[in-house]
């Protein structure tokens, strides 16, 4: 089976017997990426579990009305415990993590010198850190396996650990990464983790538990040592979304990466992201579904003069040989996220397919991770508006012409104001990255942004006792009754 990961081609582990896989230490490094080609399958970063991500959050809304109801209740906030885009997206994060314990397991195995051993360990544990962040942030409690399964049904009886354990559990695998992982992996590959990607991962996970002093800690000391591990912003923001030039790209701490025209059973390397947020009736490679589409308030409320809008959106597409406006698409009558269909690569006539590397993690977001925790720790102050400007500078690049917008932020704000300043830029910098809801569950901002009279995308039905978090898969704990109780509110 053909997985993602153009430099990982190899095949995904699970349970397996480790005295007859784990001979040598090619052995676990096929593991390994094993563990990394599961993430890039349709069912996590090619559809499933990133389409979650977005449509949760007031970036990202419903646009073909006529798409699947489950991912409609994702949407609306009124999803139940069998929702099918949580059932398939649940068990191939587990696939990722049971992989990576095998990975282990059977580095420990072999007596490895420890710079032979320890760096695969410290790459396996990455790994393991980054499943397990996504999950305990979408569900909160989870069941927390770090060992190898020689028995399957030994699962069935396991029970949720609390949520806090589980940051514990991410933080001490990611610190261990941060110690033994290499400063760059071969050819400089972003698909692969490394030194600057554990301490990346670092400064995010304290950020998101509100530890602000570690979060600031981890991203100054990759900014510190950016040069070292080869990051740098893009200059021209459009590069980011260009999958043909997305390999190795230098603002790319990690990413996920898929091979163009290539697909294997089970959703391997299937990426339909293009598709999913492309419009429907585009002329080829552009013929998308109309799925993920932001609100008209979205794009309204965002400044024309800002290059990022110009990247983010599609506001009019050749349609039958015709340049046709938004207004009048065939399906849904509101501009288009741009960023995945617009340069697709090497892709079918949807998009379907592409070769584009996903930026995980980027360089301009631990500048803003910086910024946010040092005016926490700190209050107002210079160097975190040198982080934010830094970012925005970029932004003034108009395809390689200079513009004047957006302004350098200014002192002279409240600390409550300068953070809301930050959350901003994030929205609009990262727009359509998969962050912007896990940056409404981390501040707390769900009535706000769903109820407020800004709401960019309006929930009524948002319940903050309940939307914070999605149920765990019913099937689950028909199984496993251990798992119980339910998330509340499910």
């Amino acid at each position: 089976m053909l997985l993602g990961c153009a430099d990982l081609d190899e095949k995904p582990v699970g349970l397996l017997a480790p005295e007859a896989l784990f001979r040598t230490s090619k052995d676990v490094e096929t593991a390994i990426m094993g563990a990394y080609g599961w993430i890039a399958t349709e069912r996590l970063y090619g559809r499933q579990f990133v389409s979650a991500l977005m449509l949760r959050s007031d970036m990202e809304d419903i646009g073909d009305r006529g798409t699947p109801a489950e991912r409609q209740q994702v949407n609306d906030f009124n999803m139940d415990d069998n929702n099918n885009m949580v059932n398939q997206f649940w068990p191939v994060w587990y696939q990722v993590i049971s992989s990576t314990n095998a990975a282990i397991f059977g580095a420990q195995g072999l007596n490895l010198p420890e710079n032979t051993g320890n760096p695969l360990i410290a790459e396996a544990r990455f790994i393991r850190a980054f499943a397990y962040f996504h999950l305990v942030q979408v569900f909160g409690d989870i069941p927390y396996i770090d060992y190898f399964i020689s028995n399957p049904e030994s699962v069935k009886s396991i029970s949720k650990t609390p949520a806090a354990t589980v940051y514990a559990s991410i933080i001490a695998d990611l610190e261990y990464a941060k110690q033994w992982l290499p400063d760059k992996q071969p050819s400089e590959v972003r698909s692969r983790a490394s030194k600057g990607t554990a301490a990346s991962y670092l400064a995010s996970v304290h950020l998101t538990m509100g530890q602000f002093q570690k979060a600031y800690t981890e991203a100054k000391w990759v900014i510190d040592n950016k040069d070292k591990f080869g990051y740098a912003l893009e200059a021209d923001f459009q590069t980011l979304f260009k999958a043909p030039q997305a390999p190795n790209m230098k603002e790319h701490i990690f990413d996920v990466d898929f091979l163009g025209l290539k697909s294997g059973d089970g959703g391997a390397n299937d990426d339909i992201m293009a598709p999913m947020t492309g419009v429907r009736g585009g002329d080829a490679p552009r013929s998308g579904w109309s799925v993920i589409v932001p609100s008209l308030k979205v794009y309204s409320t965002w400044d024309n003069r800002d290059y990022r809008k110009e990247v983010s959106f599609d506001d009019s597409l050749l349609i039958g040989g015709k340049l046709v406006p938004y207004t009048e698409f065939t399906n849904t009558k509101r501009p288009h996220i741009a960023k995945y269909a617009r340069f697709a690569g090497n892709s079918n006539s949807e998009g379907r397919y592409s070769d584009h590397n996903y930026a995980a993690m980027r360089y301009a977001e631990i500048l803003l991770i910086a910024a946010e925790a040092s005016v926490e720790v700190n209050g107002p102050n210079a160097e975190a508006l040198g982080y934010i400007n830094e970012v925005r500078a970029r932004a003034r690049n108009w395809a390689g012409k200079q513009t004047t917008f957006p302004a350098d932020a200014k002192a002279g704000l409240s600390k409550e104001a300068m953070i809301d300043l930050i959350l901003d830029d994030r929205r609009l910098e990262l727009a359509f990255e998969y962050k912007r809801w896990y940056d409404i569950k981390r501040r707390n901002l769900g009535e706000k942004v769903f109820k407020g009279p800004d709401a960019l995308e309006p929930h009524d039905s948002f319940n903050p006792n309940r939307d914070y978090l999605m149920p765990l898969p019913r099937v689950e704990l028909q199984v496993n009754p251990n798992l119980m109780p339910q998330n509340p509110g499910y």
